[in-house]
């Protein structure tokens, strides 16, 4: 199957030269492990110097702090506009915005009942970060952290977004030279976002060094009890309820669907990105046999709308960040947290540190004193990556067998032969159809890297 690949010279070129564009964040990724051993080494052996490298982690969270504002923005703005194009396009597109904003509460929900149950972090009791006190002892720390710029608030911030965004679909043609603008906006935004995670080793080497070096070997055993938990929730979340809906709506086994796209999830896995495998995702779901026009509503949407692993983490992230606070959140504050990431994981297109700003959001609009606990998350992010980015690739790619069924735009005989192998999956037509079905499909927003 390889050799039959990999016989064209054209066709082998271009993923060469996209795992080499994509090789810096192989040593992000790297980075971030190591900075997270020696934290945790350091704070072992030596606690007190370990808490005094809290500051590391702290100013950090400010750089992401400082980008809240302007990725809530431009992605509300950016995901009103969406539904309303992707609206327009029939019973395809109300459909497949339907099932998402459905699928994606579900995946919130799921995360805030295992949170509940597991109680992940608890009994860390970490005391917020007190910038005052901090000052007093150390005026040189304070006034390197004072440079990053304040943040701004969340919920304005927010109300403005959705009245924008609103605005825009009132004014039609006009307001689409706006909208292309606030793409090219949140372009800028995740283009800065991304050079502050390159930080993130230091971040992490901070944050992990002061917590361990506060709570001890407990502080690891509450990360990695997250860690692994959110595994299992995400597996549990494919195979019962993303492979139980396929069973019953298309007949379909999840463990064959996934077997086709088994070269996929190892490109997202070395990747830690959805995105990389966007352009195969349209060429397969089509190969499979749903029809062009429902891949190419369903796919570019389910990208933005239908981030099934994020919705998971989001929710279980900052109840992990709650109890480590010693601050657990109520039932009410829960189900006021799961409406705002909702909303504002809505549009946000798979970039490293979007998922991290979305959560930093949240807390601060609704428990802004947990804010610090965030460092925690920051040394373990990277390593629930794949989890979320495997997760929310299966999830739009069962969409789109779900859709092309309930629409009758699916070729059942082609999916059974495709399937059994009968039918193998074909690189240089997959290259020759995504160069141009790729442009017709999501013309009007770039496709950023790394989920």
């Amino acid at each position: 199957m390889t050799s039959q690949r990999g016989e064209s010279a054209a066709p082998a070129a271009t993923p060469v030269k996209k795992r080499k564009g994509l090789d810096k964040s192989h040593y992000l990724y790297i980075a971030v492990i190591v900075a997270v051993v020696l934290g945790a080494l350091v704070g072992l052996m030596f606690p007190e110097v370990g808490k005094s490298l809290k500051p590391l982690g702290d100013g950090f969270i400010k750089l992401i702090k400082m980008m809240i504002g302007p990725v809530i923005f431009c992605t509300i703005v950016l995901g009103i506009g969406s539904i309303a194009k992707a609206a327009t396009v029939g019973k395809v597109g109300g459909l497949a915005l339907g099932y998402f904003m459905v699928m994606s509460t579900f995946a919130l929900a799921i995360g805030l009942v295992v949170g509940n149950l597991i109680h992940p972090g608890e009994g860390l009791k970490l005391a917020p970060y007190d910038p005052n006190k901090k000052a007093a002892a150390d005026s040189t720390v304070d006034f390197l952290l004072g440079i990053i710029p304040g943040d701004i608030p969340v919920l304005p911030t927010l109300l403005a977004a959705i009245l924008v965004g609103f605005a825009l679909q009132r004014m039609g043609a006009q307001g689409t030279p706006i909208l292309r603008a606030v793409g090219y906006g949140q372009a800028l935004v995740f283009r800065i976002l991304v050079m502050i995670m390159w930080l993130a080793p230091l971040g992490a080497f901070g944050a992990i060094a002061a917590v361990v070096g506060a709570t001890g070997v407990q502080a690891i055993f509450g990360m990695a009890t997250l860690m692994v938990a959110f595994y299992i929730t995400c597996a549990l979340f494919i195979v019962v309820i993303l492979g139980g809906l396929l069973k019953i709506v298309a007949g379909v086994s999840i463990f064959r669907l996934m077997k086709y796209l088994g070269r996929e999830y190892l490109l997202i896995f070395s990747t830690s990105s959805s995105e990389a495998a966007l352009p195969r995702l349209i060429a397969k779901m089509e190969h499979l046999g749903v029809s062009k026009p429902v891949v190419g509503v369903t796919v570019p949407t389910g990208y933005s709308f239908n981030l099934d692993g994020t919705a998971i983490y989001l929710t279980m992230a900052s109840l992990f960040v709650a109890n480590a606070m010693g601050t657990p959140l109520d039932l009410g504050a829960q189900v006021s947290l799961l409406i705002f990431m909702i909303i504002a994981s809505k549009g946000a297109a798979g970039v490293t540190g979007a998922g991290l700003a979305t959560l930093a959001a949240g807390l601060q609009a609704h428990a802004p004193q947990l804010l610090g606990g965030v460092g925690m998350i920051v040394g373990i992010d990277r390593f629930m990556s794949e989890a979320r980015a495997l997760t929310n690739f299966t999830g739009n790619a069962v969409a789109t067998v779900l859709i092309g069924t309930w629409v009758k735009e699916i070729d059942g005989g082609q999916v059974e032969r495709v399937l059994s192998g009968n039918e193998p999956f074909n690189e240089q037509t997959m290259i020759a159809a995504h160069d141009a079905h790729a442009e017709e499909a999501a013309p009007e927003k770039p496709v950023l890297a790394n989920a």
